[in-house]
């Protein structure tokens, strides 16, 4: 049964994101007639099968016949495949035979397949391809996704049979993942309302399918309202500041829109900070910054405040149902953090350090303007063109001093060698599988000492129109052993300005980092070797599954990867020894604005989710909390609740954007095991890891997973030396982290 179904309008994915389904299709009612038979009429042309039905065939295993894709296609095979689910399920809970974890739990895991695979091409043109036909579709069938997910836990045949291998004392001759495999099913049912009465299933059956539309509609807006406004910069006094890179790739994107001899910035994070980056026109600035911050704001038709009022109130009420205190504490049972508490405990501790960092370099940025007589106060318009040029007095490391180094390919070479040398992958990229558009390339990956097929790794880098924003990792397909050997495929997917043929697409360093991370995340898919598709790759706890994909950014700034991919795109040269010790030298540079802008989206949603069924107006409850905080004027949160659709596009992240800080202190922790060995590509180091965290899905209980890596526990020291705060003075690990 995999992970289950459930695309909704935020995509299954890992992002920036993460990570809903349908009721029976019923012919209509025949009319009785008692008029004499007709002649038969002539037979009529058998309809072709739809193909996105068909199993996954080709090369490599089998891959997803995107060249077959149509939009109307989507919502008779999504029917269809639920169809199919449906009669499985049925089969396995009428069975009559005392239930065994081979005739139930395993023929679960064996369920659902074909419905795997549309929901995996469904997903994909939702975040790739979303255009006004498809929308239409998504807005039908999210609550019929969402009723059909429910129809499945609530099917009590269905879970009697689950609770009896549970809860059977043969449950003890498992093997550990099979043990752990009854454990996920049947907590996945009880949290999903098995247990409860008829009425109350039906109330939590009409609230899943409204949350679901409500989610469509909160993604929808936030995707119009990133189409609909540009800042579009007429000459070249519009373009004051600007390098190169940013003034092609806004040219990109006028010729693209039909206004070619014209620049546009548009609404999204990659064209927005490099323009607040570099800009010298202020009043260009604050347009381009009050346009994205605004997203979902707008007091029009897109504006998302009501949706989201109503998103917190159905979830407290179902988490009531459930018999939780609060969604937060939903959302928590099951993570490494256990309770909000814990969780709330780690970013308080982070929170006043962070403060006072920004209160520094705000004081900073001031004398610079100061000094240039610029007669102005920081506003969040300025911090990022202020910061840069603070950079250059203390470090004297300029951004377009670097960026000529970072080309969007080398880095990914980069990257495929580091793959190499901690996981032992080898990439050669393939033209023999159908991709859903040109700007998407393929690459087989083999293990490069044996040349054992691993997987395909899709790399989809480029912004275009119907492509949400940001940056994320999809799984395709889960690896698995358990009807044979299946190999994973995977994909990264980024919103790169796309230059003009022939040219480099140069990054900025924030860009690469967000690279390998979702890199990453990407490798931790790739190593999995697991029997049962449920505990497969990425499927993980939350704040756990960011722990791989953050940890692999500190490779990066290995000298390993600059020494050979940093590359000038002019000279070819690889970057000065003298550029590279600055940039190690800042590399806790502006950590307060980071941390801050974060932190205070993680913090806004987990007091949201806190505040049970209160009625809350979100601009107002933005407002109010980030002032009791303390939150410096001069910053906006990274995601501003109306556009925040980790939280609100979908269940992934809600109460659960924490999960970065969570994970990150793993991360800080688990790098100081190299540094602490031969080095960032210490064999020995990289094998425990992959052995320990990369290759386990969810076969193991993550902070089991970690110390068998480590061999103790995180503390909150690692991750303050990471970010140059200081460090808590108790030598002790504290009890808020993990």
């Amino acid at each position: 049964m995999r992970n289950l179904l459930i695309v909704s309008a935020g995509v299954a994915a890992l992002a920036s994101t993460g990570c809903a389904t349908s009721k029976d299709a019923r012919p209509e009612d025949a009319a009785t007639s008692t008029a004499a038979p007709a002649a038969p009429a002539p037979e009529a042309p058998v309809a072709p099968a739809n193909p996105l039905l068909a199993k996954w065939s080709g090369p490599h295993g089998g891959v997803p016949p995107f060249d077959q894709v149509k939009v109307e296609l989507f919502k008779p095979a999504i029917e269809a495949a639920m169809d199919t689910f449906r009669k499985e399920l049925a089969t396995i809970a009428s069975n009559p035979e005392a239930p065994t974890f081979e005739n139930t739990l395993a023929a679960l895991e064996d369920a659902g397949r074909g419905l795997s695979n549309v929901e995996t091409l469904y997903g994909i043109w939702g975040s790739s391809l979303s255009s006004p036909e498809y929308q239409a579709v998504e807005r039908e069938l999210a609550p019929k996704f969402a009723a059909f997910e429910d129809e499945i836990f609530q099917n009590e045949a269905l879970f009697r049979r689950i609770e009896a291998v549970y809860n059977s004392p043969d449950k003890a001759k498992l093997t550990p993942e099979q043990q752990r495999l009854a454990w996920l099913h049947h907590t996945r049912f009880v949290r999903s309302g098995a247990k409860l009465d008829g009425a109350a299933k039906q109330r939590l059956g009409a609230i899943n399918q409204r949350l679901a539309s409500l989610y469509t509609a909160f993604s929808q807006h936030v995707l119009g309202d990133e189409e609909a406004y540009t800042v579009v910069l007429e000459s070249e006094a519009d373009l004051a500041g600007l390098p190169d890179s940013v003034r092609a790739g806004a040219a990109a994107a006028a010729e693209a829109r039909g206004q070619k001899g014209k620049w546009v910035i548009t609404n999204t994070r990659s064209s927005m900070e490099p323009f607040l980056t570099y800009s010298s026109r202020r009043d260009l600035r604050e347009k381009v910054w009050r346009n994205y911050v605004n997203r979902g704001d707008n007091g029009d038709e897109r504006d998302n405040n009501a949706i989201i009022s109503e998103v917190l109130k159905l979830r407290a009420e179902r988490a009531k149902l459930l018999g939780y205190a609060t969604h937060a504490h939903w959302r928590l049972e099951n993570a490494m953090a256990r309770t909000p508490e814990r969780a709330m405990e780690l970013m308080e501790a982070v929170w006043k350090p962070a403060v006072a960092r920004v209160r520094e370099e705000v004081a900073d940025m001031q004398k610079v303007a100061d000094k240039e007589r610029a007669k102005l106060k920081i506003e969040p318009w300025d911090y990022r063109y202020y910061a840069e040029k603070v950079r250059k007095a203390k470090y004297d490391l300029d951004q377009n001093e670097v960026k000529p180094y970072l080309q969007l390919e080398k880095l990914r070479e980069g990257m495929f060698w580091v793959a190499g040398e901690l996981f032992g992958f080898s990439f050669e990229q393939v033209t023999d599988v159908p991709v859903f558009h040109a700007d998407v390339r393929v690459w087989e990956v083999k293990d490069k000492t044996s040349g054992k097929h691993v997987g395909l790794w899709y790399f989809d880098p480029y912004a275009r129109k119907g492509k949400r924003s940001g940056a994320w990792m999809n799984a395709y397909r889960g690896q698995e052993r358990f009807r044979g050997e299946v190999t994973t495929i995977v994909s990264n997917n980024s919103n790169f300005v796309k230059a003009a043929p022939g040219e480099a697409v140069l990054i900025s360093w924030e860009d690469a980092s967000t690279l390998f991370h979702e890199f990453g995340h990407a490798l931790h898919g790739l190593s999995s070797s697991v029997t049962y598709p449920s505990l497969s790759g990425t499927a993980v706890a939350r704040d756990y599954v960011e722990f791989p994909s953050q940890l692999l950014e500190h490779w990066l700034s290995t000298p390993e990867v600059l020494n050979t991919f940093a590359l000038h795109y002019q000279t070819g040269k690889p970057i000065p020894p003298a550029l590279v010790a600055r940039i190690e030298k800042a590399a806790t540079f502006n950590q307060g604005f980071g941390t801050v802008e974060y932190l205070s989206s993680a913090l806004i949603d987990m007091k949201l989710h806190l505040a049970g069924d209160a009625s809350i107006d979100p601009d107002a409850f933005e407002r109010d909390t980030l002032k009791a905080l303390g939150m410096p004027k001069e910053i906006v949160m990274r995601h501003r609740t109306p556009q925040f659709g980790h939280v609100f596009a979908g269940d992934g992240y809600s109460a659960g954007y924490y999960s970065y800080l969570w994970s990150d202190t793993l991360t800080a922790d688990a790098y100081e095991t190299f540094t602490e060995g031969k080095g960032a590509y210490d064999k020995a180091v990289a094998e425990k890891l992959r052995k320990s965290v990369f290759s386990v899905g969810n076969t193991v209980d993550p902070a089991e997973g970690y110390r068998a890596f480590r061999g103790r526990d995180a503390g909150i020291n690692a991750l303050m030396r990471k970010r140059g705060f200081p460090v808590p003075a108790q030598a002790k690990q504290s009890k808020s982290t993990p």
